[in-house]
């Protein structure tokens, strides 16, 4: 049985657009991440190795400038969420980053409890830093402390140390209460023993949110050329099903692939993603989704920083084909531990679900997916076979 999706798709309807978000990307960090593939760039150090002047005035105007150049596509519409990712966002000081989301509310109404989250790195931190984006508005930081483990950090170029680490969060708990802590396993040299020191002690600082990615390597990245001595495949099994019996039995709610949370405190911004809601993207090689009664389009903008402040608000823009939908939305969606009301793929698609009935009828032959309840969930196995499962949908070839 094919699982391809047809290729003779009619055109998209929609009755209601999906929810709106704000994502913002700030590109420059202190030093690359052999492993990273983020569209991020190292500040230029003078002949004495001082850091350079971040040029936060021009930038934010430019930001600014992205927003109006949207605004004719987002009329009447709300922001449930904004994120504040990078690069190291907590380069930029609280008085650019208030000003940024003065100047967004100025010109997009929020939803009154909207979540506004910025990424934080621990070698970045500081207490009157972390009080000072709580008064511009951000109610959740997200830590990257990938480990607390002194030689998983220097395997992984990070620029803080374990200590730097515990400070930060200590620091953003204090500010916003509403923090993520980000952690990676599948490290260099990482034995089970080792995740799961990391995960335990990332549990005991009380945070309702916490993500665990395994490392993979990614094309363009120095690990890429020079590959570390990862864990096998069994191992990092080990790992990740050690990882979710130890967040599960301290109060975490297993949601999506890599992400955990106590109750009520998922990631809205995140969450919108998965659900293949809409969501602006600003900022140097920043991309954006939007739906129209009659298609759905995606934007981006140009990725080095100079010449994206060049372009002056310009961004590219295509409408995604019909074709391409359920793809793009089994890639989101099927990340769901609970998975999605089968009447979720209509409202953020514009299309009926029979369109994939074949795709849906192979994933489940294979026990890749349930339909329980009016929802499609991934199976255990699903999971972890979720790049086979989300290719089922691809368009049909040629």
């Amino acid at each position: 049985m094919s699982g391809s999706v047809l290729r003779d798709m009619r055109g998209v309807h929609f009755t209601a657009l999906p929810p709106l978000s704000l994502y913002v990307h700030l590109p420059w960090c202190v030093r690359k991440c052999p492993y990273c593939d983020f569209n991020s760039h190292e500040l230029a150090r003078n002949a004495q190795g001082a850091l350079g002047e971040l040029p936060f005035g021009e930038y934010v105007a430019a930001l600014v400038r992205d927003v109006e150049a949207l605004l004719p596509s987002v009329w009447g519409r709300r922001l449930r969420s904004v994120f504040i990712g990078g690069g190291t966002p907590s380069l930029f000081p609280p008085k650019a980053i208030d000003a940024l989301l003065a100047a967004v509310r100025a010109r997009l109404p929020l939803e009154p409890d909207a979540e506004i989250t910025l990424e934080a790195n621990p070698g970045t931190a500081e207490a009157a830093r972390f009080q000072g984006y709580r008064e511009a508005g951000v109610n959740r930081l997200s830590i990257g402390v990938q480990s607390f483990n002194a030689a998983s950090l220097q395997a992984l170029g990070r620029i803080h140390d374990s200590d730097e680490a515990r400070r930060a969060i200590d620091m953003a708990l204090r500010a916003v209460g509403n923090v993520n802590i980000d952690l990676m396993y599948g490290l260099p040299g990482q034995t089970l023993d080792k995740a799961r020191a990391d995960i335990e002690e990332g549990v005991r600082f009380g945070t309702p949110h916490l993500s665990a990615y395994q490392l993979t390597i990614e094309p363009n990245t120095a690990f890429h050329s020079r590959p570390p001595d990862l864990p096998g495949h069994d191992a990092a099994a080990d790992m990740q099903a050690m990882i979710e019996e130890t967040l599960g039995g301290a109060g975490f709610e297993h949601y999506e692939i890599s992400a955990f949370a106590r109750p009520g405190r998922r990631c809205r911004h995140n969450v919108n993603y998965w659900e293949f809601g809409d969501y602006l993207g600003i900022g140097a090689g920043a991309h954006g989704k939007l739906s129209f009664a009659d298609r759905v389009t995606r934007h981006e903008r140009a990725k080095q920083p100079r010449e994206y402040l060049a372009r002056d608000g310009a961004f590219r823009e295509q409408v995604v084909p019909a074709t391409d939908l359920p793809f793009e939305f089994m890639l989101n969606a099927l990340r769901l531990v609970a998975g999605f009301p089968e009447d979720l793929f209509a409202a953020r698609c514009g299309l009926s679900l029979t369109e994939v009935s074949r795709a849906l009828a192979a994933a489940e032959e294979k026990n890749w997916i349930a339909r329980i309840g009016g929802r499609i969930r991934p199976t255990r196995q699903g999971r972890l076979f979720l790049d086979d499962l989300v290719g089922l949908f691809l368009p049909a070839q040629k």
